[in-house]
């Protein structure tokens, strides 16, 4: 199979990588200095560094030379939730989008699936998401994904192009379930992080978090249109758990970074990369209230990032709250 990635960060180099094993690969940096250091290194040192890359990986920064690489293979979009819409405004009119952000689009909350319906209307989408930290893939650590789509024949195309000895993917029709899934953990990464910088070695407070965060996450996905037992599933519970808890989580970082009382700006630049539940956050509490969905810890989170209150107090408002029964 011919597949072309659309984005050298971390993710995609990633998932390019795994891929070259198996198929002719095609990995698009929109920088041609990044293009061709990967080419000259076999590494990309920003984002992955010490991890050489496959010999049969090829770069490029044409644009036109990637689309029509994978045009009748796979596209996979490795962009940020911010270039989703653009990209998918320049694939080839036959070819299938598959996308690897997470998130709800900036301005208009909209999920992956909503952008593609109204950038190619009718046209095949899908999304590949699951607990995995780049630098483990690239590395050919043991991984397991989540192809999503209402389209079984690409759902059946992704799974061929990524399975693998060391990627495990799994298929799944609920496209919108496995996207609220991806994009709300990050929010919910970065209110762990607020946590654990707050009540150090507080694991009980991590363990009650990270419950009633996959109970928000739910009541949202629900709300949307998604099916239930999604959420307990790769793209819900795994996701949550490895974002809010690993030392690779960029969110995470961020709210530690937060409670260390670094400035929100300080923050992201501390860390150098994208944290997609940063823009996520007020998208994911818009799309709640708009559907009547509570959503306490999304609020709280929110309320931190735009500086109205400082995470101490959003950690005792939580606390707070009046006694209620568990359920969703």
């Amino acid at each position: 199979m011919k597949i072309a990635v659309l984005g050298a960060g971390a993710w995609g180099t990633a998932l390019a990588a795994s891929a070259a094993a198996r198929h002719s690969t095609l990995l698009w940096a929109r920088d041609a200095g990044q293009a061709a250091a990967l080419g000259r290194d076999q590494c990309n040192g920003r984002y992955l560094p010490g991890v050489r890359l496959p010999d049969g990986l090829r770069f490029t920064a044409d644009l036109a030379e990637a689309l029509a690489h994978g045009q009748d293979g796979l596209i996979v979009i490795a962009t940020p939730m911010a270039g989703l819409r653009g990209m998918l405004q320049v694939l080839p009119e036959a070819a299938s989008a598959l996308w690897l952000c997470k998130g709800f689009e900036e301005g208009s909350g909209a999920l992956g699936h909503e952008v593609s319906r109204q950038a190619r209307p009718g046209r095949p989408c899908g999304v590949l998401s699951g607990p995995s930290f780049a630098l483990e893939v690239a590395r050919g650590q043991p991984t397991a994904l989540v192809a999503a789509s209402e389209d079984a024949a690409l759902v059946a195309t992704t799974v061929q192009a990524f399975h693998s000895d060391s990627l495990r993917v799994y298929a799944s029709s609920d496209i919108v379930g496995v996207e609220v899934g991806g994009a709300v953990k990050n929010v919910l990464a970065i209110a762990t992080g607020i946590l654990d910088g707050m009540v150090a070695g507080g694991l009980n407070a991590r363990a009650a978090l990270i419950t009633r965060g996959l109970a928000e996450m739910t009541r949202l996905g629900l709300a949307l249109g998604a099916r239930a037992e999604t959420f307990m599933g790769l793209s819900g519970l795994g996701d949550l758990v490895l974002t809010a808890t690993g030392e690779l989580s960029r969110n995470r970082r961020v709210g530690l970074l937060l409670a260390a009382g670094q400035p929100l700006a300080s923050a992201l630049a501390t860390l150098g990369h994208v944290a997609e539940g940063v823009p996520a956050a007020a998208m994911v509490l818009a799309r709640a209230q708009a559907l009547g969905v509570d959503m306490p810890i999304t609020q709280a989170v929110v309320q931190v990032l735009q500086g109205q209150v400082a995470p101490a107090q959003a950690l005792s408002r939580l606390m707070a709250r009046e006694a209620r029964t568990e359920g969703l």
